[in-house]
C-alpha cells in the first residue's frame, strides 16, 4: 500500500512538474507577445511624433509662403513702377512705390541681389551671356528682370546677362 501512495505521488509529482513546464512555455510565450507589444508601441509613438513635427513644419512653411500667389501677382506693379520713375521724374510717384517696397519688406518679400554678384542657379536664370574680362566671368553683368524671394523661397527668378 505505502508503494501505491508513492507511486501516486509520484504520478501527481509528474503530473504537476508537466503542467509547470506548460505553465512556463506559456508564460515564456506571453512575455515575447509582451514584448512585441511594446516593441510596436514604442514605434508607434514614435511615428506619430515624427508625423506630429513634419505636419508641424508643413503647416509653418504654408503659412510663411500663404501669400505667395498674391505677392507674384504683385510684382509686374514693381517693374510698371521702376518704369514710370524711370520715365518721369515725380516726387509722387517715387513716394507710392517707396511705401510699396516698405509694404512688401513688411511681408517678407525681397529683392535677389544682382549687382557684382556671382551668378546662382538657385536665384539667378541666365538669359544670355557676354564675352567679359577674367574678373567678370561667371559674374551677373546685367539684369533684365529682377527677382524677388518670399522669406527663403524665390517667387521670381532674377532674369540676367552672365560673364563668360
Amino acid at each position: 500500500m505505502a508503494k501505491k501512495k508513492i507511486e501516486e505521488l509520484e504520478e501527481k509529482i509528474a503530473a504537476l512538474e508537466g503542467e509547470k513546464a506548460a505553465l512556463e512555455s506559456e508564460k515564456a510565450t506571453l512575455e515575447g507577445e509582451k514584448a512585441d507589444l511594446e516593441d510596436k508601441n514604442l514605434r508607434m509613438m514614435a511615428e506619430f511624433d515624427n508625423y506630429r513635427r513634419r505636419t508641424n513644419k508643413e503647416k509653418l512653411e504654408l503659412m510663411e509662403t500663404a501669400g505667395e500667389k498674391i505677392f507674384t501677382e504683385m510684382l509686374p506693379l514693381i517693374d510698371d513702377f521702376e518704369r514710370a520713375i524711370d520715365a518721369i521724374d515725380d516726387e509722387g510717384v517715387k513716394l507710392i512705390y517707396q511705401k510699396f517696397l516698405s509694404f512688401l519688406d513688411k511681408q517678407g518679400v525681397h529683392a535677389i541681389e544682382t549687382e557684382n554678384a556671382d551668378f546662382n542657379t538657385d536665384e539667378h536664370e541666365a538669359i544670355t551671356t557676354l564675352a567679359a574680362g577674367e574678373e567678370k566671368k561667371g559674374k551677373v553683368i546685367d539684369c533684365t528682370q529682377k527677382g524677388y524671394k518670399l522669406g527663403d523661397k524665390v517667387i521670381r527668378f532674377a532674369k540676367v546677362v552672365v560673364g563668360e
